[in-house]
């Protein structure tokens, strides 16, 4: 089955309301990883064996976008299967949908379900409007934060003990800023290391899309 017709029964099995859809795709072909991946990058996927996960969010476009990427997939004959890994629904009442969360309590929140002694985080803020872009990435200058291709997002390094990467109050910081200046939006940490010993580094490199981050 294409890739997109995957999506396609996917989708419709989704719950209603649903917010962000998390998937893997698993590429037959263990030489058409790295390819997949290419294809895939806007997206920031991540590589697990032959598995390349990724999240979409129905907000801003994601499933359309997905559409188009799972397109490319299977004109480029790049075949695989597509799995759903979870899924998260909006709040189902109103009273709930009307409170809005911070981009700081929304930090707080990412921070404290991490494992005990974390070291390196690889965050991602996602940014409800393309207003915000050019002013978030100003006030989360010290984040040192890159644009993500093809996705109102900018991704970061967070460091807790010396590595390279913010300090995990500076980032804080940040997103105080970007509170007070109505900045709305959703904080995820995508990537974290816990108990690692840098042995003379700066701490680690990961890659997405073959790329170093």
């Amino acid at each position: 089955m294409l890739a997109v017709d995957q999506w396609r029964a996917i989708e419709a099995g989704l719950e209603e309301g649903w917010d962000e859809a998390r998937l893997a795709f698993t590429v037959e072909e263990t030489g058409a990883i790295a390819e997949g991946a290419a294809v895939l990058a806007p997206l920031g996927p991540g590589r697990v064996g032959p598995e390349l996960r990724f999240h979409v969010r129905r907000r801003g476009g994601g499933p359309e976008k997905l559409r188009n990427l799972l397109g490319h997939l299977d004109r480029k004959r790049i075949w695989g299967t597509l799995t759903l890994r979870g899924s998260h629904a909006e709040p189902a009442t109103a009273e709930a949908e009307s409170i809005a969360t911070t981009l700081t309590a929304a930090w707080d929140s990412e921070v404290a379900g991490l494992a005990p002694g974390w070291r390196d985080l690889l965050s991602e803020l996602e940014l409800d409007s393309s207003d915000y872009v050019p002013r978030a990435a100003l006030l989360g200058a010290p984040l040192n934060p890159t644009r993500v291709p093809g996705a109102l997002a900018l991704r970061f390094r967070v460091s807790n003990g010396g590595g390279y990467g913010t300090s995990p109050e500076m980032t804080r910081r940040c997103f105080e800023r970007m509170d007070a200046e109505g900045i709305t939006g959703r904080v995820t940490v995508l990537h974290g290391i816990s108990n690692t010993d840098r042995a003379a580094t700066q701490g680690p490199v990961w890659r997405i899309a073959g790329k170093s981050v």
